[in-house]
């Protein structure tokens, strides 16, 4: 719909393309990693019985913009021992991986970059852009705490993928779709209608999912947390271990394309998870635009209700960064192999078997 917009108003394909897919970085991205950087600088703040920031904007809201306009300004240095060439590569493709997640998001029902019926696989797929980013930028940086750092992350991001992928299969095996905006739809009318209380319909069947579907949210949430580097997952840049982890010898903006990466991460999981258990942009108790029969207004409505879920998960990300300590590497790999993997498997089994009674 967007992109037919452009191209009567451009009547060029290029364009149109070239514009739909940089509006979702300069109208949310960017906007959303500057007020998470502040809000994150808050939260934790007001945790510790701080203020934070203060002084630039009311309660420090334009200590974003200034932090910016500070990295604009840095030197970009470049050790003389690294290799340049993947060096240079590395933030980019961190930020690709990133970024092109957004693409089969659905913010609502008309604001969605790419209506693909293989939404969920496509997300999951180019997650591994970043992978392949954080090992360049740390075997690249010719820096033992980077390369430590690019390793650790590596490994956990690929060992906790396995439970993230097995419980988007129960959601799959559930509902038939792999289509974040098919899925979406499936779970309009009432919070009642959300995966995580079994689904739409009612009867024995919904009632039986509703337990395995919450242990599949916490199985989920918790493998985000590790795929985006999250406390008490941190481990690859752990500050007191390895300096900053993979993106040590980084400066200037190279630096701020791996904390936007991070940020950007953070909201892209936030909204899966949201997209797969809690409705993704349906509203919990209906529409004031069917109410006040303004149609209009509905797709706004679910873009605010999707923002929203996203944030709440978000900042719930922030809570436990400033509640957890930090897991050993031991005690990670533990978690996924041990825990999180054989759950998951017993959860998608038994998911199976209601599914067909």
């Amino acid at each position: 719909m967007i992109y037919d917009f452009f191209y009567k108003l451009f009547g060029s394909d290029i364009i149109a393309a070239l514009i739909q897919s940089l509006l979702p970085l300069f109208i949310f991205i960017l906007p959303y990693a500057l007020f998470a950087v502040w809000w994150e600088r808050k939260v934790s703040a007001h945790m510790q019985d701080r203020l934070g920031p203060m002084r630039v904007g009311w309660h420090g809201a334009l200590q974003p913009i200034a932090d910016i306009f500070k990295l604009f300004q840095k030197e970009d240095i470049i050790a003389s021992d690294t290799d340049k060439v993947f060096f240079n590569i590395a933030p980019v493709l961190v930020f690709v991986g990133s970024y092109a997640a957004f693409a089969a998001i659905p913010f609502s029902s008309v604001f969605i970059g790419s209506n693909l019926d293989l939404g969920v696989f496509f997300i999951v797929a180019v997650s591994g852009f970043s992978v392949a980013g954080i090992l360049m930028a740390g075997w690249s940086s010719n820096n033992k705490y980077s390369l430590l750092g690019a390793v650790r992350s590596v490994a956990q991001i690929i060992s906790y993928e396995i439970p993230t992928v097995i419980i988007i299969i129960t959601i799959v095996m559930v509902t038939g779709t792999l289509n974040l905006n098919t899925l979406s739809e499936m779970q309009s009318g009432h919070f009642w209608n959300w995966m995580i209380f079994g689904g739409p319909g009612s009867g024995v069947t919904k009632f039986m999912l509703i337990p395995f579907m919450i242990i599949g949210f916490g199985i989920i949430y918790i493998s985000t947390l590790a795929e985006v580097n999250r406390t008490p997952f941190d481990i690859p840049e752990a500050e007191s271990e390895l300096v900053a982890g993979y993106h040590t010898e980084y400066s200037g903006m190279k630096f701020a394309m791996f904390f936007l990466a991070e940020y950007a991460n953070m909201f892209a999981v936030s909204a899966l998870v949201a997209a797969l258990f809690f409705g993704g942009y349906q509203s919990p108790c209906g529409y004031l635009g069917n109410l006040f029969g303004l149609k209009w207004f509905i797709p706004i409505e679910q873009l605010f209700w999707f923002t929203a879920k996203g944030l709440f998960f978000v900042f719930v990300q922030m809570w436990l960064r400033w509640t957890l300590p930090r897991l050993r590497v031991d005690q990670l790999m533990n978690t996924c192999w041990k825990y999180l993997i054989p759950l998951a498997f017993v959860n998608l089994i038994i998911i199976g078997l209601i599914t067909l009674i």
